[in-house]
């Protein structure tokens, strides 16, 4: 299927790296410029040089910004850099933490990290890019959510708690684009081999004595409602992203589409 993404520029938070970086792989190969992001400058660097190389042509643009979305003043910097590139078609609000935690041995700053990167960054990020889409009269803004918003899990609370108002923030936006060609949608990844899980769970192998990848053929079975029964990869969500960014998707607008993997047990 043509994508009819050619020309277009796209935008993707925390892409040099793990899922986002899959979806601006994915962006270029459908023969769309993208601008990734990231905290550091090495890591934007070496990301763009992976996209341009497997650019299928030279009208394929590819930028790189670093910026640390925690921090409003590098958000505004952020953002006058991006608005320099020219317009964005599409908003992917990729970047995140993720973190296994009790919830009593969460302090507020570390709430507050988490809220200002999950969501005040997408926040931020759709406020000031939504509205010239309205205005040109096309678009997508795009969050990369998970099971953990409708789920939350109790050794995640924190992170469980950012990724259901990244849902509520997507729903809202929606209603916004009534009668227009610009969509809003979110889709909730399920359990997901990033670089981020990979070098966790290699950290873990290395603390218990175990072997990498029998701890990850552990942790998948723990979770015993997935019919995949494996992490998903990257690649697999980028393609349902890449959908969502075309102008083929332009029925799905202000809906949560599962890529879990069948970990959710409810019928929608």
């Amino acid at each position: 299927m043509d994508l009819d993404l050619t020309g277009r520029t796209a935008f993707v938070s925390g892409s040099t790296q793990g899922i986002g970086h899959a979806v601006a792989a994915a962006l270029v190969a459908e023969g769309m410029s993208v601008v990734v992001h990231g905290r550091d400058a090495g890591r934007v660097e070496d990301a763009v040089a992976r996209l341009v190389a497997a650019a299928p042509s030279p009208a394929v643009r590819v930028h790189g910004i670093a910026a640390d979305v925690a921090e409003r003043t590098e958000v505004g910097r952020l953002l006058a850099e991006l608005d320099a590139l020219g317009p964005v078609d599409v908003l992917v609000n990729n970047v995140g933490l993720f973190g296994v935690a009790a919830f009593t041995d969460v302090a507020d700053d570390e709430w507050h990290r988490y809220l200002e990167v999950n969501l005040m960054s997408a926040v931020r990020l759709s406020r000031h890019l939504l509205p010239p889409m309205l205005e040109r009269g096309w678009g997508r803004v795009l969050f990369v959510g998970s099971e953990s918003g409708v789920d939350v899990p109790a050794n995640m609370v924190h992170y469980g708690v950012t990724k259901a108002a990244l849902l509520a923030l997507g729903n809202g936006l929606a209603k916004l684009t009534r009668g227009t060609a610009v969509t809003v949608n979110t889709v909730l990844g399920g359990p997901t081999w990033s670089d981020g899980v990979a070098d966790a769970v290699e950290g873990l192998a290395r603390q218990q004595g175990l072997d990498p990848a029998a701890l990850r053929t552990a942790l998948a079975a723990e979770r015993p409602t997935s019919l995949l029964g494996r992490f998903i990869e990257p690649d697999e969500l980028a393609g349902l992203l890449a959908y969502l960014a075309s102008p083929r998707s332009s029925a799905v607008n202000g809906a949560a589409l599962r890529a879990d993997g069948g970990v959710l047990t409810t019928l929608l």
